[in-house]
């Protein structure tokens, strides 16, 4: 059997979380398909990406250190075809791409990269600061992503991670154009289904008896909610630490209540900044288009749709944000209340086992060795007994 490898880097807002999930849990399914989704926890590709690309990430690149070494092993060891998917490999410079490479040893790689169309990811990327943290406007973002310095940290990241033909290049340049495979998204209002067949496809998963519930996705967010969400971090950044704000405000309030709203209007771009997304989203089709790629999907998915209505998220009125303010509240009422339930078990533990402990100190055995050692300890030569016994006990 040989050995091929699938490498999956990107780009965020692709769908990537929801294959992640499919993947991760079917592993047991995979296996029996000679496929190889190494992981022994959800986010397991995430921190090898880390690894890789020695990304400072709120405290967690400390979980990191190695793990892309003992991924890459796992690769090595397995004699079917291994898939490795993370949407931050996109970052990566030349020679973390080609330390990468090397160290998946002789197998085929083949590259993947899911695109979605300009149009679609500028707002999407902005909303995605502001679930981490961020509360800078959206005008300032644009202005930010627009300025052809590209040298600020948000510009910097952006076009890392989201240019097509720059990612495709640094990560595929050493292989053969039919080993780099470009899926890219669907058009707004295809079929939901259609992302998991272009997926499906490219990763060889046709036919498997895959669960495909959406357990881990990472659902948007409407205007006001992120409009709100943005206003959240401007008072809260400061006081609340990021262990603490990821699960409290971006999984508690942005993920699992502000995501539910689908009556409020979506995030897009004013009609300027719309022209300015299509023009370049042109050149990419045009420059990707003499490459040779293996293109699944169509390179006009690329250009993204037409004008829509441009809803400001910068001047969302009052009354627009007091619905999702008052789910917000609700939701973290009923987190506060579980976190209570779950602070007055800890404390019932805790007096069950200092009663426990006590039961222990009363027994006639315990008041025996407890008088023996007072009795030691008023001696030189008792402290001495004491000392050697105490070093006896600890080497056995």
């Amino acid at each position: 059997m040989s050995r091929r490898v699938l490498l999956h880097v990107g780009c965020p807002k692709t769908g990537t979380s929801y294959l992640q999930d499919v993947l991760f849990r079917n592993q047991a399914t995979l296996r029996e398909h000679d496929i190889l989704y190494p992981a022994e926890r959800f986010d397991a590709h995430f921190l090898a990406a880390l690894d890789l690309m020695t990304l400072p990430w709120g405290g967690i690149e400390t979980e990191a250190v190695g793990a892309w070494d003992h991924l890459a092993e796992q690769v090595r060891e397995w004699p079917g075809t291994s898939i490795v998917s993370h949407e931050i490999f996109a970052r990566a410079t030349p020679t973390q791409v080609e330390r990468a490479l090397a160290s998946l040893g002789d197998a085929e790689v083949h590259l993947v990269l899911s695109a979605r169309d300009l149009v679609r990811q500028v707002p999407a990327e902005w909303q995605e600061n502001v679930k981490h943290r961020s509360h800078i406007t959206y005008a300032a973002f644009l202005r930010t992503i627009r300025d052809p310095g590209r040298d600020s940290r948000i510009g910097s990241w952006f076009w890392a991670v989201q240019e097509v033909p720059d990612i495709l290049e640094r990560w595929g340049a050493s292989l053969p154009p039919e080993q780099v495979h470009l899926v890219t998204l669907p058009p707004p209002g295809s079929d939901r289904g259609e992302l998991w067949r272009r997926f499906s496809r490219t990763f060889g998963l046709d036919g498997l008896p895959l669960d495909l519930t959406a357990e881990r996705e990472n659902p948007s967010l409407g205007v006001p909610e992120t409009s709100l969400l943005r206003t959240i971090n401007e008072r809260v950044t400061s006081i609340i630490a990021p262990p603490d704000y990821r699960p409290l405000v971006r999984e508690t309030l942005a993920h699992q209540t502000l995501s539910r709203s689908v009556a409020s209007a979506r995030l897009g771009l004013s009609p300027d900044d719309h022209a300015w997304a299509r023009e370049l989203s042109r050149s990419w089709i045009d420059a990707l288009a003499g490459r040779g790629y293996d293109v699944v999907g169509s390179l006009d998915d690329l250009l993204g749709p037409d004008p829509g209505t441009f809803t400001d998220p910068d001047s969302v009125p009052a009354d627009e944000l007091l619905p999702p303010a008052l789910d917000a509240i609700s939701a973290l009422l009923v987190e506060g209340a579980r976190l209570r339930a779950v602070e007055e078990r800890l404390h019932e533990e805790l007096r069950e086992a200092r009663e426990e402990r006590d039961r222990a100190l009363m027994t006639t055995t315990h008041r025996v060795k407890r008088k023996i050692v007072t009795t030691l300890e008023d001696s030189p030569a008792g402290r001495g007994t004491l000392d050697a016994y105490r070093r006896i006990k600890r080497r056995s």
